[in-house]
């Protein structure tokens, strides 16, 4: 995830985000679980998809896979439902731009993935106490 992103926003723009991604995870959670829940069975792969994608979303985990899925799911449903399309569009539109943004700095992928700071202080102690063994 590392190689995606140059750097994880921080400060306004990782609040945003995270306001951004908790907006879209949690609309595509909700949309996914009622629609589960009135659908037939075999309309129900693109709402389990859709509400999987927004649990990662939410939470700011695998965020470019997650809101490629979620954008594909809701693009599925778009295509079975005859009512307003304006929601599912804004969905799909909301997951694209997370998916080439990225997830920011108060994510589970900044803190998997983000970049590291070594000491290399650190390093010089424990070689001196290997070589003293």
């Amino acid at each position: 995830m590392q190689r995606l992103f140059s750097s994880f926003a921080d400060g306004w723009p990782g609040a945003g985000l995270l306001l951004l991604r908790l907006l879209s995870g949690g609309a595509l959670l909700y949309g996914g679980i009622t629609s589960a829940l009135s659908s037939s069975y075999h309309a129900l792969v693109p709402s389990v998809l859709a509400a999987g994608a927004g649990v990662l979303l939410a939470a700011g985990l695998y965020t470019p896979v997650a809101g490629l899925v979620a954008a594909i799911a809701e693009a599925w449903v778009g295509f079975g439902h005859t009512g307003n399309l304006w929601a599912v569009m804004g969905l799909i539109v909301l997951s694209l731009s997370l998916a080439m943004i990225g997830p920011g700095a108060w994510s589970i992928d900044a803190r998997l993935f983000g970049r590291k700071q070594i000491d290399p202080s650190t390093f010089e102690t424990e070689s001196h106490r290997a070589r003293e063994w």
